[in-house]
């Protein structure tokens, strides 16, 4: 789980925790960096979602609700965003383009909303498209239900595949006795739809009675990373565990993830959730970490402009304020290596399309990574 009101990350990474069969996880501080860091966007509190528009613009979320574009050193406010529902780890978050945006002009959102049944709020998603600093053409294509007061486990992330599905997801909304296992109900999810919200025809339960029909996977905790591989065009994923056991995964259609049936966490307060780390059914991460790193953001790096890190995974750590590096060979973490180590909470990284790596990190603002 994220830094949150009522569990902040200090506490895990005071005590730490070694979890029974979990993996050593060595991490490296270069030797030499080969970049600099410059600051593109300042006087940022929490940009947790970012996006690169044609014009060299970035379109930038705060989770308090304002939405920002940048553009030749200046940052406006964008009207007519979302009215979100900030509480806790709730708020406005991710924001991705449509891979035909350049034509159809359409931008997507997840925010945490109050609309719907019940008190306190859920998450959303809606589409939309920019038009003179304004929101225009405002569709909401999926709200979780039913609506919670708890302030934790919204989610949530935006990622389009190669064949324009639209995925995203839904932390277990702090109910891990209920919602991820249950496909009846939504939180502990990742969703699949088409690009204006329709529930594709394939989707592994749309025959399922009662079944939330755009639920893709299940079994997820709090996932604050999606991302496709550049080389299978696979989706992964991670998710914050509790007191131990973050996750990266590898999605596939109608699979069972484990929480909290499985973890390799135990409870904040060091009393074990499971004896078990696997079952029969129920997928095993590629890789966990353990203590928790608190990952936020996550980009594959394809870039010519990083040659050594082309095909490198980078994950923002909030609990321990570094951007983390992880070299693969077939699907397994080989090497881990610590950047940007104690600048700040890093909330998210993405590539640009002109090939350089933007970080946010909070407090402070955007970063770009400049290659010596």
């Amino acid at each position: 789980m994220q830094n949150s009101l009522l569990f902040p990350y200090f506490f895990v990474v005071l005590l730490g925790t070694s979890c029974a069969q979990a993996p050593k996880n060595d991490i490296n501080s270069p030797e030499t960096l080969d970049f600099t860091v410059e600051l593109v966007v300042d006087d940022l509190q929490n940009a947790w979602g970012m996006v690169f528009l044609p014009n060299e613009a970035i379109l930038i979320s705060e989770k308090s609700g304002k939405l920002l574009l940048y553009q030749s050193g200046n940052t406006k406010e964008i009207e007519n965003s979302p009215e979100v529902y900030n509480r806790g780890q709730g708020g406005l978050m991710d924001i991705e383009l449509h891979p035909d945006y350049d034509n159809n002009g359409w931008i997507y959102f997840s925010y945490a909303s109050s609309e719907g049944e019940g008190k306190g709020g859920n998450t959303s998603i809606i589409r939309a498209k920019l038009s003179n600093n304004k929101l225009v053409n405002v569709e909401k294509l999926y709200k979780a239900s039913p609506n919670s007061t708890r302030g934790q486990h919204f989610g949530s992330r935006i990622e389009f595949d190669r064949d324009r599905y639209l995925f995203f997801s839904i932390g277990d909304r702090g109910n891990r006795d209920v919602n991820p296992q249950d496909i009846t109900r939504d939180g502990g999810k990742i969703y699949r739809l088409h690009d204006d919200g329709r529930i594709p025809e394939d989707n592994p339960f749309v025959d399922k009675s009662g079944a939330k029909k755009a639920i893709y996977s299940y079994g997820h905790r709090n996932p604050q990373g999606l991302a496709l591989h550049p080389k299978t065009g696979v989706l992964w994923e991670h998710e914050h565990g509790p007191r131990g056991g973050d996750e990266i995964n590898i999605i596939q259609k109608g699979k069972n993830y484990g929480w909290p049936v499985i973890t390799y966490g135990i409870n904040y307060s060091g009393t074990e959730i499971t004896d078990e780390t696997s079952r029969p059914g129920m997928e095993q991460p590629l890789h966990q970490w353990t203590p928790s790193i608190a990952p936020s953001g996550m980009t594959f790096v394809t870039s010519g402009k990083y040659p050594k890190w082309q095909g490198n995974l980078l994950v923002g750590s909030l609990a321990f304020q570094y951007l983390e590096r992880l070299e693969l060979n077939e699907n397994q973490v080989t090497y881990r290596e610590k950047l940007l180590d104690g600048m700040g909470r890093v909330r998210n990284v993405r590539q640009a399309p002109d090939g350089f790596i933007y970080v946010s990190i909070e407090g402070k603002g955007i970063y770009r990574l400049e290659p010596k």
